[in-house]
């Protein structure tokens, strides 16, 4: 709660702090569509379908500032402004909400377990572990499946074959490439929070 707030009565209180929420929440996602649109490739190491952004990093913001349910508010705000603009039928959204999803609420609720910096730390690698675990399942069983109405299986294998001929499978392909790289994203994203979150926060809770 800001001073402002402080000196309020509690309805009047807590009107402006969820004003303050929806408002942030609502900036925090304009800000993670349009790093939507900043992603690259990482040639060598992931099939030129897959590539980087750093989208969730408002919504780890978020999450850390406001509580998990707006970072999947932001989540779900800048994937759904983004189907707009979808180059892969809607599938690379899917896949980018429940990863999201998954990373800014496991944090999300971690922090507010443990309301420190040491409590943010452990809950961001937290969750990004388990984005990265979650998204073996969530490829093997929901995004892949759906993908293959616009490449074949055999093709989108065959893209990972290019940089391991070893791989045999989808799961292998996914163990092998897509869970060390979505652990590595969300750890990126964990440490550009760490260090923006400190001079964005009076912003965000409305301390100026």
């Amino acid at each position: 709660m800001s001073h402002n707030e402080m000196t309020m009565n509690p309805q009047t209180a807590a009107r402006s702090s969820r004003l303050r929420t929806m408002c942030g929440t609502a900036m925090l996602s304009a800000v993670a569509y349009v790093l939507m649109f900043l992603e690259f490739p990482v040639p060598m190491l992931m099939p030129p379908f897959i590539k980087m952004d750093f989208s969730d990093l408002p919504a780890l913001l978020a999450s850390f500032a406001y509580g998990p349910v707006s970072g999947i508010a932001v989540c779900l705000v800048k994937n759904l402004i983004h189907l707009l603009n979808t180059q892969s039928g809607g599938v690379g959204e899917i896949s980018n909400f429940l990863l999201g999803a998954v990373f800014v609420s496991v944090s999300g609720i971690v922090y507010g377990k443990m309301h420190s910096k040491k409590g943010a730390v452990i809950g961001s690698v937290i969750g990004a572990a388990i984005m990265a675990a979650a998204s073996l399942f969530i490829n093997y069983y929901i995004v892949y499946p759906v993908y293959t109405a616009f490449m074949p299986m055999e093709a989108i294998i065959g893209a990972y074959k290019v940089i391991n001929s070893g791989v045999e499978n989808l799961w292998q392909c996914l163990l092998m490439f897509n869970v060390p790289f979505t652990f590595i994203k969300g750890l990126c994203s964990v440490v550009i929070t760490f260090l923006i979150y400190k001079p964005l926060s009076p912003i965000l809770k409305g301390n100026l």
